[in-house]
C-alpha cells in the first residue's frame, strides 16, 4: 500500500451554497446566542501561579505582560468585571428575560461563588472556558489535556454538574480534538460558519457551534475596534438585519454576541447592549437561546449524516469508485487521487474539479484517447449491449435505446460522417438533450473545424463526468 498523497485538512465547503434550513423552533427566522465570558479571577496573574501578569482585553490598550510582577491596575480592571460589571449585566438580562450562555473559566468560577449562584438562579447555561484564561498555543497536548480534565473536575465541584459545552478561546491546533475526545455536546472554538455543523473527529461526530470575534465587545479593547457604544450597537444591528433578511428569504442562521463583564459591563457601553436587546425584541421570529438549546435542536433536527470522505479513500478504492467517470480512462482518477485533496473535494463539484484538472493537464494525444474511448451514439456497441453501465443509462435517458429504423439509420450516417471528419466519436451530454436536440447538435457541430470541435468535445466529456458524479 503506497503512502497517502497530500491531504488538506481545512474545510472550505461547509454547508455549501444552499445551506440547510435550520428549522428553528416556531419557524424563527434567526437564532440569537448571547455569550458572557466569565474570566475574572482566571486570567494570568502571579497569584494564580503564572509567570507574568495579564496583557489581554482590558482598558489598557497595548498593555504588555509584566514578568515576575503583579500588575495592580490590570488586576483591578478585571476585579471590576466581577464586582460591578457582572451584576449590571445580570440585571439587564434577567429584566429582559434573555437567556445567556456563560463561558466560565473554572478557576474564575471557583473564586466567585455569588456570581455562580446568580447564574444558576437565572437558569443560565454554564459552559467551560477552560481551567485558566491563558494562551494554549504553545502547550504540549498532554499538558493542555491535563488542564481540560482539571477544568472539568473543578467546574463540576463548583457548579454541581460537568460542563456540556466547551470554548477555550486562546486555543491551540489541538484544542478541538482534545475537547471532542471528552464527549462535549458542543464545542465553539471555531469562527467559520453562521450555522452549527458536525465535524468528524477521531471517528466521532462532534457538533460545532461556531462563535464570533466580530460581534464581540473585545473590540472595545483592540486596535481598530469599537470606540463607542454606538459603533457596537450599529454593528450588532447590521449583523442582525442581514441575517434576519436571510431568514425571511428561507435561509435562517444564527448570530452569536460575545460579551465580557469588564468590557460591556461598563456604564458607558452597556446601553448599547440594552438598545440592541430592545431592537431585536421588536421583531417577530427571533429565537434567543442558550447554546445548549441550539445544540439540542440541531442534534434532533439535523443529526449527523453519512459522510463520503472521498479524499481519504485509498488509491485502489478511489480508482474503483471513480475510474469510470471519464469513459474507460482510469488514469484520470489515479491522477486526481495524487492531488492535494481535502474535504472540499468530497462533493460532486469538488471531485469533478480534481478530475478535470488531470484531464485538462493531459496532452492532446491523451485527451484524444479519452474522446475515442466514448462509444458512438446509438451505434453498434449499443446494439450489441456492450456499453458501460454509465453510457447505457445515459443513452437510454434520451431515448436512444428505442429508435425507429429510420432514426437509427440517421444516427449511423451522422456518426460515420462525424468520425470521418474529426477522427473521434460525436460526444454530447445526452442527459441535457432529447433525440431531436442531439440530431440538431450533430448538424450544427459537424462543420466546425477540428480544433473547435476538439475543444467542444472535451467540454462535453467534462459535463458527462459531472452528471455521472451527481448520479452517485
Amino acid at each position: 500500500m503506497g503512502q497517502m498523497p497530500p491531504r488538506y485538512p481545512r474545510d472550505f465547503h461547509g454547508h455549501g451554497a444552499d445551506r440547510p434550513d435550520a428549522a428553528w423552533p416556531g419557524g424563527a427566522r434567526i437564532a440569537l446566542s448571547f455569550v458572557l465570558n466569565y474570566e475574572e479571577g482566571g486570567e494570568n496573574c502571579l497569584l494564580h501561579g503564572d509567570a507574568a501578569s495579564e496583557a489581554f482585553l482590558s482598558e489598557i490598550v497595548g498593555a504588555a505582560a509584566w514578568p515576575g510582577q503583579r500588575h495592580w491596575n490590570m488586576e483591578s480592571i478585571y476585579d471590576y468585571g466581577a464586582r460591578s460589571g457582572f451584576w449590571r449585566l445580570h440585571r439587564l438580562f434577567t429584566e429582559t428575560s434573555v437567556p445567556v450562555t456563560i463561558y466560565g473559566v473554572a478557576s474564575a468560577l471557583a473564586r466567585n461563588p455569588a456570581q455562580v449562584e446568580a447564574m444558576q438562579n437565572a437558569d443560565w447555561e454554564i459552559a467551560s472556558h477552560g481551567l485558566k484564561w491563558i494562551d494554549y498555543r504553545d502547550h504540549d497536548p498532554k499538558d493542555e489535556a491535563a488542564d481540560m480534565d482539571a477544568a472539568i473536575k473543578l467546574h463540576t465541584e463548583v457548579t454541581g454538574e460537568p460542563p456540556k459545552g466547551w470554548y477555550t478561546g486562546r486555543c491551540s491546533v489541538n484544542t478541538v480534538a482534545l475537547a471532542a475526545a471528552r464527549g462535549f455536546d458542543w464545542i465553539s472554538d471555531t469562527y467559520d460558519d453562521d450555522l452549527p455543523y458536525w465535524s468528524r473527529i477521531d471517528g466521532r461526530d462532534q457538533l460545532i457551534i461556531p462563535y464570533t470575534l466580530d460581534c464581540n465587545d473585545m473590540r472595545f479593547a483592540t486596535p481598530q475596534g469599537f470606540n463607542s457604544g454606538d459603533q457596537f450597537f450599529a454593528y450588532l444591528r447590521d449583523s442582525f438585519d442581514a441575517l434576519y433578511a436571510e431568514g425571511v428569504a428561507g435561509r435562517p442562521a444564527m448570530l452569536s454576541i460575545g460579551l465580557h463583564c469588564r468590557l460591556i459591563g461598563r456604564p458607558g457601553r452597556v446601553q448599547a447592549l440594552r438598545k440592541f436587546i430592545d431592537y431585536v425584541q421588536g421583531f417577530e421570529g427571533v429565537w434567543c437561546a442558550r447554546r445548549a438549546d441550539i445544540a439540542t435542536h440541531w442534534a434532533a433536527n439535523h443529526p449527523p449524516q453519512p459522510r463520503t470522505d472521498w479524499h481519504l479513500m485509498e488509491r485502489a478504492d478511489f480508482v474503483t469508485a471513480f475510474g469510470g467517470i471519464f469513459e474507460h480512462s482510469p488514469w484520470i482518477a489515479e491522477g486526481a487521487h495524487a492531488l492535494e485533496l481535502g474535504p472540499a473535494h468530497d462533493t460532486p463539484q469538488g471531485l469533478h474539479n480534481a478530475l478535470c484538472r488531470v484531464f485538462r493537464a493531459a496532452s492532446d494525444d491523451q485527451r484524444l484517447a479519452v474522446l475515442r474511448a466514448h462509444p458512438d451514439l446509438a451505434g453498434k456497441l449499443a446494439a450489441a449491449k456492450r456499453l458501460t453501465d454509465e453510457s447505457t443509462a445515459e443513452q437510454a435517458s434520451a431515448g436512444l435505446d428505442m429508435l425507429t429504423d429510420g432514426e437509427r439509420a440517421q444516427f449511423d450516417a451522422q456518426n460515420t460522417a462525424y468520425v470521418a471528419k474529426h477522427g473521434f466519436p460525436f460526444i454530447i451530454a445526452v442527459k441535457d438533450h432529447d433525440k431531436a436536440g442531439i440530431l440538431r447538435a450533430f448538424e450544427r457541430r459537424i462543420d466546425n473545424d477540428n480544433a473547435t470541435e476538439f475543444a467542444e468535445a472535451c467540454k462535453q466529456v467534462e459535463r458527462i463526468a459531472r452528471l455521472r458524479l451527481e448520479a452517485l
